[in-house]
């Protein structure tokens, strides 16, 4: 009976030590990045346009990644497993889980159609703030210089600030894992455009006596 007690601590042992405990990292930054995944530092090099980077882990330690920019170093912790956004950018990035459906497009007017639009303004208002933000929720903010767990699934679809990204295949019958971010600059343009889509339409201008033109 030791024996086998034994065999099976072992054995425990040995899959625990095989297990994946994946750490995977999506570097979000203004201009261009050198990504050293050895050293776990991010060389960020201003300019324009905006990148994507990701980095990959198999550890069950801790890993704290480096950020070089502008001549600053700063830090940031990725303490489990899972999918994290690393955001560099000086903007803040906001997001959340987006209801998959294979009948919709993953698209602006996915997110804000016409029968949401008026409940929908304040609490994308408030996700810019940072407010009602939650595990629960499944929403985000995402401060400069801040890493941010998204998922455990480090196979879910995390779709970047300024991206149209209009579809995606379904595996089976199992619904995609996705994730959809913006800039709060971004946002904030977005909101303003379904603000004015609130407002009625003034009426055409009139004429030869009240009659139409």
């Amino acid at each position: 009976m030791k024996l086998t007690v034994t065999y099976c601590l072992i054995a425990l042992v040995l899959l625990s030590a095989c297990a994946k405990n994946e750490k995977k990292i999506m570097v979000l930054n203004r201009g261009t990045a050198k990504i050293d995944i050895e050293s776990k530092t991010v060389t960020i090099k201003d300019g324009a346009g905006s990148e994507e980077n990701e980095m990959l882990y198999n550890t069950v330690e801790k890993i704290t990644i480096k950020v070089i920019k502008d001549g600053k170093e700063t830090t940031a912790n990725v303490d489990e497993n899972g999918y994290y956004i690393l955001n560099t950018k000086k903007d803040t990035i906001v997001g959340s889980f987006l209801k998959f459906s294979e009948q919709k497009e993953l698209s602006d007017t996915f997110l804000f159609t016409q029968d949401v639009i008026k409940k929908s303004i304040d609490s994308l208002i408030a996700l810019t703030e940072g407010k009602n933000i939650s595990a629960a929720n499944r929403n985000f903010f995402i401060p400069p210089n801040t890493a941010v767990k998204i998922t455990g699934n480090v196979n879910a679809t995390i779709i970047a600030p300024f991206h149209n990204m209009r579809s995606i295949e379904k595996e089976g019958d199992k619904e995609p894992e996705v994730y959809r971010f913006f800039t709060n600059t971004e946002m904030r343009e977005k909101i303003a455009k379904q603000v004015l889509l609130t407002k009625p339409k003034m009426p055409e201008p009139m004429g030869n006596g009240g009659k139409k033109s």
